[in-house]
């Protein structure tokens, strides 16, 4: 592909390929470059580091991190749509933009580059929960997260314990990371505008992370917990033979979910596990 004189405008790139966003994909073009330079900018200093970026669509946020000087930024696109603009993005940067033409949900993305790497990304909507948890699982191979989310998923992964916000994704995502969010965003920012806010989600992964094992264990205990949060934990945790776990781990059982600590989860979780392993 000839390389043009100069790049076109991210919105006469549009027009040009004609790519309306889709609601079936959870597209939700963010085409302000001042707010894609402060999302990017969240990364830190990107010169030494990898990005991986998830639906990229038009290459808002790509072009933003490209001019950040990231090392290397690695678009996962399932949309054919929009790979004719990200390869015209890719022309002016050959050596750093790399599209990858697959779906976000069947791809370890870990595989795409070396370390350090961070994902850094205006998520789908429709499927940002699950990848959040995929990545949560891999922890330990990302140095940062900044991700994009409807504002209600953002607050539930920064929610503390006792709020209304607080359960099982709050959990998962403060066990293995230090949560926060850095950036709220108006329905007015994208293109066509949501029914909700945005927000993004600051996700800085802990030196330590728990081993596949006890991430699984973790995943059962809160999905237990918070399937019916209504009820006292020894008749959640029932399932999984609640009243042997609360009294291992000297939880009162008639507490609910939502007043227990990232701590005591934990604590449950390692006792769940030793509990499934059996007798040492």
């Amino acid at each position: 592909m000839a390389v043009p004189t100069a790049l076109p405008s991210l919105r006469e790139s549009i027009r040009h390929h004609g790519l309306d966003a889709l609601k079936s994909l959870g597209q939700h073009f963010l085409l302000d470059p001042t707010l894609c330079m402060r999302i990017a900018a969240l990364g830190g200093n990107l010169a030494k580091t990898h990005v991986i970026e998830v639906g990229p669509g038009p290459g808002g946020l790509t072009r933003a991190l490209l001019d950040s000087n990231a090392q290397s930024v690695h678009a996962v696109e399932i949309d054919r749509r929009a790979w004719p603009l990200l390869e015209e993005l890719q022309a002016h940067y050959p050596e750093q933009l790399h599209i990858v033409r697959q779906d976000a949900l069947r791809l370890d993305a870990t595989q795409l580059t070396p370390a350090p790497r961070q994902i850094i990304a205006n998520l789908p909507y429709n499927v940002a929960t699950p990848l959040l948890v995929n990545w949560l699982r891999q922890a330990a191979q990302w140095s940062r997260m900044v991700l994009m989310f409807q504002k209600e998923v953002a607050e539930r992964i920064c929610a503390a314990p006792g709020s209304a916000a607080y359960g099982r994704l709050a959990v998962l995502a403060q066990w293995c990371a230090e949560c926060s969010i850095a950036l709220t965003l108006p329905p007015g920012a994208f293109s066509p505008p949501p029914k909700v806010h945005s927000a993004v989600a600051l996700i800085i992964p802990h030196a330590e992370q728990p081993a596949p094992a006890l991430f699984k264990a973790m995943e059962q205990v809160t999905a237990a917990a918070f399937g019916q949060r209504r009820k006292m934990l020894r008749a959640a945790l029932k399932p999984i033979k609640g009243s042997i776990l609360l009294e291992e781990a000297g939880i009162d059982p008639t507490r609910r979910a939502e007043t227990l600590t990232i701590a005591e989860f934990d604590t449950l979780a390692r006792c769940h596990l030793r509990q499934q392993q059996g007798p040492s």
